[in-house]
């Protein structure tokens, strides 16, 4: 078979079902728009997130220690698996923190030298927050630890959050993957309904599924094509230039890994796949119904 004749056949689908082609089509627009605005929205809250769990340090107090238990209790520290970074802060540096974040009227506060001094640890990315808790609890057991601070309460809340975005949005990614796939699946059924007699010809000929099946296949590749390239043009347009001149926010909401070619380019293989699975399906399914009917 060759491929002009396949590439025609495709194209000569969407006229034997025009409507059924152009709502599969936009379907397919759409979902692929949707996923696209989905995929970059969890993109910047994952980003959000993870900012906001660097920010959060655990702060080890120190009880009055000599330089050489200070050193020990360092390098234990430095030990830990999922500690990235840990940074001491004597009792002159935290008097002059104290007095920066507080002003000049603290000054005489500061030189009580009530202040202790301590470690401030920087936890590695990704690190979960049960193994903080537990590296925090096996931490306030330490000789020389006086109190341990951790803002549990507010890791927890960012993971619980971002674990809800992403079910949610994962879930309605999938409703909407597989609405578009059976639109699709029904164009082609309809093509193929309407070619029925000439498909039982080509049977009785000596045709094979297979030599049949190809041109329903491409013209779902075609509609994907169609549809990803337009679902691509109204993302980087409608996030590049249309949305920032009204609502400025837009425009600071980064791209997935920097660049908008990542995410458009998956977009439109996505779209493809779509439209290749949904016609694939559907040809494999009412090709053979058709060759043994009537």
């Amino acid at each position: 078979m060759s491929l002009s004749y396949v590439v025609k056949e495709g194209f000569a689908g969407f006229k034997r079902a025009r409507l059924a082609s152009f709502t599969s089509i936009f379907s397919l627009f759409i979902a692929v728009l949707l996923l696209g605005v989905l995929a970059r929205i969890s993109y910047n809250v994952y980003e959000v997130a993870e900012s906001l769990k660097k920010s959060i340090d655990v702060e080890v107090f120190l009880k009055e220690l000599d330089q050489r238990t200070t050193n020990e209790l360092e390098a234990k520290l430095k030990k830990q698996d999922i500690v990235q970074e840990v940074n001491y802060i004597s009792k002159d540096s935290a008097a002059a923190i104290f007095k920066k974040e507080f002003g000049s009227g603290s000054s005489s506060l500061a030189k009580l030298d009530f202040l202790p001094a301590s470690f401030r640890l920087k936890m590695k990315p990704q690190t979960g927050i049960k193994k903080v808790d537990t590296l925090v609890n096996e931490i306030r057991s330490y000789r020389g630890v006086d109190e341990v601070k951790f803002n549990q309460d507010l890791l927890q809340l960012i993971e619980t959050r971002f674990k809800t975005v992403a079910t949610i949005g994962g879930g309605v990614g999938i409703l909407i993957l597989l609405a578009s796939m059976i639109l699709v699946f029904n164009t082609i059924r309809l093509t193929i309904y309407a070619k029925r007699k000439l498909i039982k010809a080509m049977k009785l000929v000596g045709a094979t599924n297979a030599f049949i099946r190809r041109p329903f296949v491409v013209e779902g590749v075609i509609q994907g094509v169609i549809a990803g390239v337009l679902s691509v043009g109204v993302m980087y347009l409608a996030f590049h230039f249309l949305l920032p001149q009204y609502v400025p926010q837009f425009g600071i909401l980064e791209w997935p890994f920097g660049r908008w070619y990542y995410l458009c380019g998956g977009m439109l293989l996505l779209s493809v796949f779509m439209g290749f699975m949904g016609s694939q399906w559907a040809a494999r399914r009412f090709i053979k119904k058709t060759s043994i009917s009537n």
